[in-house]
């Protein structure tokens, strides 16, 4: 016979699977609040033990179906062994599964997990607080945060409040309040619903409300995306195709005041093409724009070489990429291990990281910030640009994710750094998505993935502090802490005095 717990553990499994299609691509935001509440109600009563398992299980579910194309990365593009590959991905996936099992041990160890009280304030905010430690523990890896899942629902007028880990937590208590409506007493059931109602509302009315002022001038760009296969892309051959391919694009976006070409968009190091960056910027100059491009280069201080978005002016500007990608742009490996690396032709040399204090690059009239890649999910990281920066660029180059979800939830995060700061993003990719974001998080227009492609819009620059550009996590982290201590002190006095 099937015992109660096996039961649980089914259903923490399922709601696991199921919660990755409450994001991009598939944007079902209503289902979140449902996944989390299925979770919740077997954690409810279970043993700290128990309650690991359960949120164990639905972390191993989730992250498996909503991060599983980091497998495509490392073994079709990285080329590592299948073998290698697996327990990897399995690594990460297991790792990520650990904070969910940590907030029902610890909601089971600590706290009260039946009642109210447990389902609107201790799931919720312990979850948030483990989620905000996994968005930089270990260099940290925020993929599939709650929040993220409501780029289309009233909450998305948050972000520019409280940020995506606000919304995270919104979220979390919807879901703990679903199981109230079911539970509680008429009178809890009325003031549950109106303390929802307000949330959600709430969401909606600041969603009009706007946070920065927009300049006079607007500015008109072009996003060129390449498509150039990640399996051809560093073959010496392709080089001079890449080259002349980027060039034809980058004519078609006459008329544009700022050109951005994705990261690393040419597959060598800038030294070794200077010649063909200096005709292009003539080009570019001659019909008063300037062109940006994401590429590689030499570090200056003798180390290994750094990924850089470089502006074409005179003298070029450049951003060096801070927050490197663990066991992509640098390993964090014993030296044995890196011996064997080196052995099995597999890539093992570090990049080096840019300066934490690198200022916005003055371009076109606008001050703009850059992050490159994966950069644009740590949202907090780019707060020190404010309020100097007009303007947000990211170049990425998701091709390594194949024709994966990856892509999709990554523009989706994007989204999320537009409406926090109030701020257009331009955010050009290799082989998509590419794409021209509002202050809102609204994407204004993308390109098609997987084919060449020059996007063009125009945009302004804009100025002023969000609530969030302001104060940051601080607000949201405070808050679960101080929810924490007050259902965590009672709990503490009844476990004395008994």
């Amino acid at each position: 016979m099937v015992s109660l717990n096996h039961w649980k553990l089914l259903t923490a499994l399922v709601a696991g699977a199921i919660l990755p299609l409450s994001f991009a691509p598939f944007e079902f935001f209503w289902l979140a609040p449902f996944c989390y509440a299925a979770l919740f109600r077997v954690w409810g009563g279970a043993s700290p033990i128990h309650a690991f398992q359960f949120g164990f299980a639905f972390g191993v579910a989730s992250f498996f179906s909503g991060v599983h194309w980091v497998y495509i990365s490392i073994h079709d593009y990285g080329e590592a062994p299948v073998s290698l590959s697996l327990i990897l991905t399995a690594t990460l996936v297991v790792f990520l599964a650990c904070y969910i099992g940590l907030v029902g041990w610890i909601a089971a160890r600590w706290f009260s997990t039946i009642g109210p009280w447990a389902l609107l304030g201790t799931f919720p905010a312990l979850w948030v607080f483990l989620e905000w430690c996994r968005g930089w523990f270990l260099s940290g890896f925020g993929w599939l945060s709650a929040g993220y899942s409501q780029t289309d629902s009233w909450l998305m007028g948050h972000a520019p409040v409280v940020g995506v880990h606000g919304i995270s937590w919104i979220v979390l208590i919807s879901a703990g309040a679903m199981l109230v409506l079911i539970d509680a007493t008429s009178r809890q059931r009325i003031q549950t619903l109106t303390f929802i109602m307000i949330l959600w509302g709430s969401g909606l009315i600041s969603g009009n409300y706007r946070w920065t002022n927009p300049r006079e001038k607007s500015l008109s760009v072009a996003l060129v995306q390449g498509a150039v296969n990640q399996d051809l892309k560093w073959r010496p051959e392709q080089l001079v195709p890449t080259l002349d391919l980027y060039q034809k694009l980058t004519e078609q976006a006459d008329g544009s005041e700022l050109i951005v070409w994705p990261e690393a968009a040419i597959p060598a190091l800038y030294g070794q093409v200077t010649d063909y960056l200096e005709e292009i910027h003539g080009k570019a100059a001659r019909q008063k724009a300037t062109v940006m491009l994401g590429i590689l280069r030499d570090d200056p201080e003798g180390g290994t070489f750094q990924n850089t978005l470089v502006a074409l002016t005179d003298p070029p500007l450049f951003y060096v990429k801070r927050h490197l990608v663990p066991f992509g742009e640098y390993f964090p490996v014993p030296e044995f291990v890196r011996n064997w690396m080196r052995l099995t032709s597999l890539p093992y040399t570090d990049a080096v990281a840019g300066s934490d204090n690198q200022l916005p690059l003055e371009i076109a009239g606008e001050r703009i910030a850059i992050t490159i890649c994966y950069e644009d999910v740590f949202g907090a990281e780019q707060l020190r640009f404010f309020d100097n920066a007009s303007l947000l660029v990211n170049v990425s180059n998701d091709a390594w994710f194949g024709n994966s979800i990856a892509p999709h939830q990554h523009l989706q995060i994007a989204r999320f750094r537009a409406a926090e700061v109030g701020r257009y993003l331009l955010r050009a990719t290799n082989t998509g998505v590419s794409a021209i974001i509002d202050p809102r998080g609204r994407v204004v227009a993308r390109s098609p993935q997987f084919v060449p492609d020059v996007l063009k819009g125009s945009v302004r620059g804009f100025l002023g502090f969000t609530p969030y550009a302001r104060w940051g996590n601080y607000p949201v982290v405070l808050g679960v802490l101080l929810t924490l201590l007050l259902h965590f002190v009672p709990m503490t006095k009844f476990t004395i005095r008994s």
